[in-house]
């Protein structure tokens, strides 16, 4: 009997806890959480902690209250200036209406494939209205808030709401970017030759200036030159000049010697005179004293 007694407790506190199991769930703080009934659903928690639910009746679908990630496939782009682009874009989304996104999507395959047919469309037709140059300068942010706005709406009757949208990645097909690069090496090549052309003038420009003040240095050295030597001419002359009234006789015999010294010049110079001649007046005179 005894035997029998343990038995019933042992049954009795299995199933309890079978019970209980059934029973209670936790939500934790990541999560959020739908009870259903037969596929139905009777209640949202959206608080984490301990909840209940009628054991084998109810079950519990659980998701994820956090910012999630959306990598839509990447599609191409014809811009206004007529060039094409790849586009790779990403976007963050959040569940905020539990209930909604069951009853609408209800899995998180689904949940993608909806929210990236709603952001993809309003990606291409936003960035087919811009040129290349706006998609890559400070302006596509302005485009990615407007992209956003757009999909609000549709992403939250889905129980969704779109928290960031942007460009990961912008490629050009093969096609266009040899064509780019082509255009870019072109202009570089016209930059480089427009530089060279400049830095030729400005090195023409500085020499035609030093030679220009090279010509005006060697004018004002040579104007100077001849300033000293017309003052040293005229103090020479005016040495001379005192020279022959203090002494006639050494001033003529001092010019026939700058006479003899200019004329007799090298060793075979030969000149033809006569004796008595004015030019050899003091070599005679220096014969006749010597024979005295």
């Amino acid at each position: 009997m005894s035997k029998n007694k343990s038995l019933i407790i042992i049954i009795f506190v299995v199933v309890a806890a079978i019970v209980a199991l059934q029973t209670f769930f936790t939500v934790h703080q990541t999560q959020q959480a739908i009870v259903l009934q037969f596929g139905e659903p009777k209640r949202v928690i959206r608080e984490p902690g301990l909840a209940y639910k009628i054991p084998f009746i109810q079950n519990v679908q659980t998701y994820d209250r956090r910012t999630l990630d959306l990598d839509p496939p990447q599609f191409e782009v014809l811009l206004t200036d007529k060039k094409r682009i790849n586009v790779d874009a990403f976007a963050r989304y959040q569940i905020i209406d539990p209930l909604l996104y069951f009853q609408r999507v209800t899995t998180e395959a689904t949940a993608r494939d909806r929210l990236g047919k709603l952001i993809n469309p309003s990606l291409r037709a936003v960035i087919a209205k811009v040129s290349l140059q706006e998609v890559l300068s400070a302006k596509r942010s302005g485009l990615m808030e407007l992209i956003q706005k757009q999909v609000e709406g549709d992403a939250a009757r889905l129980g969704m709401k779109v928290v960031d949208i942007r460009i990961g990645r912008t490629d050009l097909p093969e096609d266009t970017s040899l064509s780019v690069y082509g255009r870019m090496r072109t202009e570089r090549e016209r930059q480089a030759r427009e530089a060279r052309a400049e830095g030729k003038e400005i090195a023409q420009k500085i020499r035609a200036q030093a030679d220009k003040e090279r010509t005006v240095l060697l004018a004002n050295a040579e104007r100077d030159a001849q300033i000293f030597r017309g003052q040293g001419e005229a103090e020479r002359n005016n040495i001379l000049g005192r020279a022959y009234g203090l002494d006639p006789e050494f001033f003529a015999f001092y010019k026939s010697l700058e006479q003899y010294q200019k004329a007799l010049i090298g060793n075979e110079t030969t000149m033809v005179l006569s004796p008595d001649s004015e030019f050899f007046r003091y070599f005679g005179n220096l014969s006749s004293n010597q024979k005295k």
